[in-house]
């Protein structure tokens, strides 16, 4: 029998019985489908309306295969459930009944509960490596923790943002198995697990969908990744929600936390997405959604969504602790004690007013409740955004940061903190990328991009100044980090 999101699913391949299973691949841009398996043999996947091939075919649990696109370009399936060898390598057929679950009766914690510790699983050593870490954080009185993203992407470090296989778990984290283990034994002490997704973009390298499923995409859209992704379309829709359930259902993840949705240009998806997760998860099991949204729009934390990352409230802290006032943070530099505030009472500082490039942003958010924003000091982003990953108790006296702290976990919001916030870590987070061999290019663009947001992160007390000789400081400082980016990518971002 498939798993159970698969019973309704239309993409990827699915165990029907411990002898066969059915395949189904949208290419619309294919002639021809076939399915390669390791050992050798090909069988023909049957042409279907709309651009779908699909058919059952013999094979068993733990199958490798790919599919090969008209004759010329072997490919895993982007609705892999494991990629043991990889995004270059052969996909894997999963057997839904390979773990037993140690505590099935777990029905979750309910969101007013919520106190996040966000989290990257390759950093705490794995799978296996978080498991360790739980009964510390149960005892400190956290009550879910939140992975960043573990869906595959290439190479073997990376922050996870720019997975290309969704469905698979990241293998050189652990196995599917292991991570089912983890989301087990958080249940056992009491924990939520919160799982980081990416529906707003696919990440460059492992990522061949173009090459035969270019309605993926729009072109006349962009993103700061690429193309937009074209959710116009209900395959496209039905891939991610498919997604969604996925890790709701089969490995009993408690919630999700949706990154960058105003990258999303089909508001009306989030709505369906939200609203088929509340109505095919199991009755009285706590489901929780959350959004990073950077438009503020209120308007979605009333369709399903239980919160919104609450960036107006870290900024506005962070202007007041540190004293910087660049990029966004300008948005926050007057009247900054007003603005928090404002977050504090309403949620959102900007509800409709005017950046500081002039353009409106945000909707009225005082009408929600405090739960429906999480306040945060420092996550992924904020630390890693900066160039030497520096976080706030080596950027502000301790005293003020105690204060913030305080207000952070007695506030009514839903509070989250970062890994290491609790005991005053030292050691950088910075961001990291590492893609495959066969894709080069991919990662000196990806370094590019981000130095020059360091560029812009850059501190310069003095407005009227010439930045250039600090911003070449700071470049300077790059090329000696523990982590160097190659001069050659250097050159071509020094202003």
């Amino acid at each position: 029998m498939p798993f159970r999101s698969q019973e309704r699913a239309t993409h990827g391949a699915a165990m029907l019985d411990s002898n066969s299973a059915r395949f189904a691949l949208w290419a619309p841009d294919a002639q021809r489908v076939d399915v390669e398996f390791a050992s050798g043999r090909r069988e023909v996947l049957p042409a279907q309306a709309d651009g779908w091939f699909i058919g059952r075919l013999a094979c068993s649990a733990g199958s490798r295969y790919r599919y090969r696109i008209d004759g010329k370009l072997s490919v895993a399936d982007p609705a892999s459930r494991h990629q043991p060898e990889g995004v270059h390598g052969p996909s894997a057929l999963l057997a839904p009944a390979a773990y037993r679950w140690q505590h099935p009766n777990w029905h979750g914690r309910p969101w007013h509960e919520a106190v996040i510790y966000e989290l990257h699983v390759g950093l705490c050593g794995g799978y296996a490596g978080v498991i360790e870490r739980l009964p510390a954080l149960a005892e400190l009185g956290i009550t879910a923790i939140e992975l960043m993203p573990v869906g595959q992407f290439p190479g073997e470090r990376n922050w996870g943002y720019d997975g290309v296989l969704p469905f698979a778990p990241q293998h050189s984290y652990g196995t599917p198995m292991q991570l089912r283990e983890l989301i087990d034994q958080a249940h056992g002490h009491g924990l939520m697990v919160v799982l980081d997704v990416v529906y707003n973009h696919f990440g460059p390298d492992g990522n061949y969908l173009g090459q035969y499923a270019s309605g993926f995409f729009r072109e006349d859209r962009k993103t700061p990744w690429g193309a937009a992704i074209d959710f116009r379309r209900r395959q496209v829709r039905d891939f991610f929600i498919e997604n969604a359930l996925m890790w709701l259902q089969d490995y009993r993840i408690d919630g999700l936390r949706l990154d960058a949705v105003h990258a999303i240009d089909e508001p009306d998806f989030l709505a369906e997405l939200a609203r088929r997760v509340r109505n095919d998860i199991a009755p009285g099991r706590q489901v929780w959604l959350s959004l990073e949204n950077e438009h503020n729009q209120s308007h979605l934390l009333e369709q399903g969504f239980d919160a919104q990352w609450n960036d107006d409230g870290h900024n506005a802290l962070h202007v007041l602790l540190t004293g910087e006032q660049e990029a966004y943070y300008a948005d926050y530099s007057e009247s900054t004690i007003d603005k928090l505030a404002r977050c504090l009472s309403q949620g959102f500082v900007f509800q409709g007013q005017p950046d500081r490039n002039g353009r409106p942003r945000g909707e009225p958010s005082g009408h929600l409740p405090p739960t429906a924003f999480v306040l945060f000091l420092q996550n992924h982003d904020q630390i890693g955004n900066r160039a030497f990953g520096e976080r706030l108790n080596q950027l502000c006296p301790l005293p003020a940061l105690r204060a913030a702290t305080t207000l952070l976990l007695l506030a009514p919001m839903i509070p989250l903190l970062f890994m290491g916030d609790e005991w005053g870590c030292e050691q950088p987070f910075v961001f990291f990328y590492r893609s495959s061999r066969r894709t080069r290019r991919c990662r000196a663009r990806r370094p590019a991009g981000r130095v020059r947001q360091f560029c812009r992160l850059c501190r310069r007390r003095d407005p009227g100044a010439d930045s250039r000789p600090q911003r070449r400081h700071h470049l300077q400082r790059l090329k000696a980090a523990p982590a160097p980016i190659a001069p050659a990518t250097l050159a071509t971002v020094i202003p």
